[in-house]
């Protein structure tokens, strides 16, 4: 039963990438911005739009990948017995 109570439990996930995020990128890579800047670079081209798409597309294949992994048989941990025919040989 799922207990809808749990912070952990979501009918959706929301991610965002902010303009503090895109800040912050940006001093790692060495440009020195202002938020006006940073806000002019996310909205121009349709930068925005495109940073979605990539995240969407992220998100699926992680998800993808993750059901993916849940329903590989899983493979236990077997020690090979002593009397096994091929370990006599």
């Amino acid at each position: 039963m799922i207990d809808l109570k749990k912070k952990c439990w979501r009918e959706k996930v929301t991610a965002e990438i902010t303009v503090a995020h895109v800040l912050q990128f940006a001093r790692e890579a060495g440009a020195n911005m202002s938020a006006a800047e940073v806000a002019a670079f996310l909205n121009e081209k349709g930068r925005a739009h495109s940073v979605w798409t990539h995240m969407m597309q992220a998100g699926e294949a992680y998800i993808k990948s993750s059901l993916a992994l849940q329903s590989r048989p899983r493979i236990h941990n077997v020690r090979p017995s002593a009397t096994h025919p091929r370990l006599l040989q």
